[in-house]
């Protein structure tokens, strides 16, 4: 299989290993000269959060969630990773719950491979908050490649 389109979504427990994904993206795309979409996925909660916190009006400005994305730092961050090594992408914001959100870009974008980040959890931790990483290793319509933090859940 060709690989021409990658999916990078983050979200806001990625701040702390946008390193390490912008890595492994740069290692799954670069060689096959493949499309990065660099989605930042939101809860409504978190966007409300997001919009205050980056000084957007939400009485005069049209709020484009592609916009709010590209003002976030960790999608800043790593547009420069992705130009500091030529390869090309596009920027998408979403708003939804973050594992099912991630699986309609992933199948809406016809990507060929997910990059998603997470943590190690507990067995409990699993039960009671499921995980995002975990919906979407079962539920993409490609494969996913998972870029673990070292950091154990609290």
């Amino acid at each position: 299989m060709e690989l021409e389109t990658v999916l990078l979504a983050v979200g806001p427990g990625d701040a702390d290993r946008i390193d390490e994904l912008a890595k492994s993206v740069v290692e799954v795309a670069k060689p096959a000269d493949a499309t990065v979409i660099l989605a930042h996925v939101f809860t409504s909660n978190e966007y409300d959060d997001v919009l205050t916190r980056l000084e957007f009006d939400r009485a005069t400005d049209e709020i484009d969630p592609n916009d709010v994305a590209r003002r976030h730092q960790s999608i800043i961050d790593l547009r420069t990773v992705l130009e500091e090594h030529d390869v090309d992408y596009v920027i998408e914001g979403s708003i939804g719950e973050h594992g099912p959100t991630i699986v309609d870009l992933a199948t809406s974008n016809d990507v060929d491979r997910v990059v998603v980040g997470g943590r190690r959890r507990s067995p409990t931790g699993k039960a009671v908050f499921g995980s995002t990483a975990q919906e979407v290793l079962l539920s993409a319509p490609c494969p996913v490649t998972f870029v673990r933090s070292d950091d154990p859940e609290e």
